[in-house]
């Protein structure tokens, strides 16, 4: 298949293009040049916010899939629908869990809990302020799903992925935040009740996204290891193998520590599984995923 990433040079975005590579895929990444994708691939340079800009890019060129790693706000959703309705045979989003908003997940959400198709899309609201954005990633992505949902042009689906750990190239921070702190004793801020969450490791949310989009289900599906994590669980790892001490700090008023939750924050991934992807526990690769992000600092 001829299959168009956008974004796809960094984190599981790239073990994306690599296994796509691996199966005998044609592979194209679209990104603004500030990062060179994998060896083997038809890079495309242009700015996905810039309409004529990507429909020069593109040319004539049509997909069989198309992945969308880049997708944060219903604008960019309007653009992508308006240039790719007639170049793509299927369309991926990457979405998240954060569509689920500040819902206490007391059981394991499914994906009805957020129907795409019926979410208010305001497109005046200021999507290109940074600051906006950061502070409605959540809201951007699901407007972003209900642009593409709306009718469609394309067969079309949304992964809403958990938060995902593992790679020595880990560029959130969220897991390094706990192995220095643990490595030097300093203290852990977290809630009171300190609730679990669902999670993916690296290499397990590249090879999902590879399976679907040889795939040819639609609508949103979630993505997510089996079991559940609590900040205490990653530190622990990390005290077995890097040493140090855990020291959590409770926080009633101000940030706690990126991955330490005050509600439950847990999805349930049983379509994935009914569509056939068979996700592993964490257990399996926990370790893993702390040995490569301690070993890397």
């Amino acid at each position: 298949m001829d299959i168009l990433i956008i974004g796809g040079s960094r984190y599981f975005g790239k073990r994306l293009v690599r296994r796509l590579l691996d199966s005998g895929h044609a592979v194209t990444v679209l990104n603004r040049g500030s990062a060179t994708p994998p060896e083997g691939t038809t890079h495309l340079v242009a700015d996905r916010n810039d309409e004529a800009a990507l429909e020069k890019a593109l040319g004539d060129r049509t997909f069989d899939v198309v992945v969308d790693q880049f997708c944060y706000t219903p604008r960019q959703a309007a653009v992508a629908r308006r240039v790719f309705g007639a170049r793509a045979g299927r369309y991926v989003m990457t979405s998240t869990v954060e569509v689920y908003g500040d819902g206490d997940f007391r059981a394991p959400v499914r994906e009805e809990a957020v129907d795409p198709r019926t979410v208010a899309v305001d497109l005046e609201l200021p999507w290109e302020d940074p600051d906006f954005l950061d502070e409605h990633y959540g809201e951007g992505k699901r407007q972003a799903e209900a642009v593409f949902a709306a009718d469609p042009p394309f067969p079309y689906a949304s992964v809403r992925v958990a938060h995902v750990l593992g790679g020595d190239d880990d560029f959130t921070g969220r897991l390094d935040h706990y192995v220095r702190r643990v490595r030097a004793g300093e203290p852990i801020a977290v809630p009171a009740v300190n609730h679990p969450a669902t999670y993916v490791y690296v290499e397990e949310i590249a090879a999902f996204l590879a399976w679907a989009a040889e795939a040819e289900f639609t609508g949103p599906v979630n993505a997510h290891s089996d079991g559940t994590l609590t900040t205490a669980d990653l530190c622990a790892e990390i005290e077995r193998q890097v040493g140090g001490r855990t020291v959590f700090r409770e926080v009633t008023d101000g940030p706690a520590s990126p991955l330490s939750f005050a509600r439950s924050y847990a999805m349930d991934n049983s379509r994935a599984r009914a569509l056939g992807f068979p996700f592993g526990h964490v257990s399996r690769w926990l370790a893993r995923a702390v040995a490569e992000t301690a070993g890397a600092r």
